[in-house]
């Protein structure tokens, strides 16, 4: 989906380990990240364990609810709101290449005075981005970190919704490619696409609408928990406003992609139209001669057939008349259900 640069984090290091035997390995350590700067420390912790369970019970005193909720890894999106932090579950829109499909991402996190804490259930790149970041240059380091958890959970968030809409667009470029090939004579193969792009539009739609009271609430009980020496009310809203434009922008694809089905319909209805019509005007054209060829070819005598009784002549004429009988029956008939 989008471009961005792929960070390359530290991880734990067990390249270059030698194999060791299942009963001499030693216990793993916790996989956690952690940038430190101006008081406060930003920790990440991808695919929590038992074992970072454990580290994050010892060294912090979170509830064991939000801890259930972190190794659940299928939340809703929601805030937990307790006396010193935050318990913030989100969800983003993530493209899975092997599915083809966009999935959904969770991101935990857990923010008070002078910690930040972010587990996502699957690497998500705006945060791995920002993180690298931080961690590299020391300058956006002390300039992001210096203003408090608020603002880093801020940043965050933001960038994690600013990352929608460059698959927003994506969206949007293939909705314009499908509009040209309708109209290039292409109906017929775009069926599928237009139910791919459909889907798409109906998944981002079902990861952004939860979220909407939570960046709500999260709007009015910032400054109770979060940095209180800083004003953090414009940097909410602009959570919030970019959240409305997202969901705006999802709104439009909806009635345009619902626009295009139907669009695509009526060229293939009017394409089937324009078949029957010569399949029928073929069937005019040849009804005569079936009816010739088929009154020629009773077996019974025809007039000036050079009969001189005459008698099969009248069973023609009465096979004649049975025909016109019908005709006309069917005539009335189709005229009087208002079929003709």
């Amino acid at each position: 989906m989008p471009n961005l640069p792929r960070p390359r984090l530290r991880r734990t290091a067990r390249a270059g380990r030698a194999a060791v035997a299942p009963e001499q390995a030693e216990p793993r350590a916790p996989n956690i990240e952690e940038v430190a700067a101006e008081g406060l420390r930003w920790i990440n912790v991808e695919h929590p364990t038992a074992i970072e369970q454990t580290w994050l019970e010892e060294n912090f005193e979170f509830h064991p609810l939000d801890y259930e909720d972190v190794l659940s890894r299928n939340q809703r999106p929601k805030i937990d709101k307790y006396d010193d932090y935050l318990f913030i579950v989100l969800n983003f829109p993530v493209f899975d290449s092997s599915a083809g499909r966009l999935g959904t991402g969770e991101l935990d996190i857990f923010v008070g005075p002078g910690v930040l804490i972010t587990i996502p259930n699957q690497p998500l790149q705006p945060v791995e981005y920002l993180f690298e970041r931080c961690h590299q240059k020391e300058e956006l380091r002390d300039q992001i970190f210096s203003r408090g958890s608020g603002y880093l959970l801020y940043r965050i968030v933001d960038d994690g919704f600013d990352y929608c809409f460059p698959m927003l667009r994506k969206i949007g470029n293939k909705l314009d490619a499908l509009e040209q090939e309708i109209f290039e004579g292409r109906s017929e193969e775009i069926v599928r696409d237009i139910s791919n792009v459909k889907q798409e539009i109906i998944n981002f739609r079902k990861v952004i609408r939860p979220q909407r009271p939570v960046l709500r609430d999260l709007e009015r009980v910032k400054d109770r928990y979060l940095a209180p020496e800083m004003d953090l009310e414009i940097y909410f809203d602009d959570i919030v406003d970019a959240h409305e434009r997202i969901w705006d922008m999802l709104e439009n694809y909806k009635e345009v992609v619902v626009a295009l089905e139907e669009t695509n319909e009526s060229v293939l209805y009017h394409r089937v139209n324009d078949i029957l019509r010569v399949l029928t005007a073929i069937s005019v054209i040849v009804l005569p001669l079936t009816m010739i060829a088929s009154i020629f070819g009773m077996n019974v005598g025809l007039p000036g057939g050079g009969d001189p009784s005459g008698g099969t002549t009248v069973s023609f004429w009465v096979i004649v008349g049975v025909m016109v009988a019908v005709l006309l029956g069917m005539v009335g008939y189709f005229r009087r259900r208002g079929w003709l």
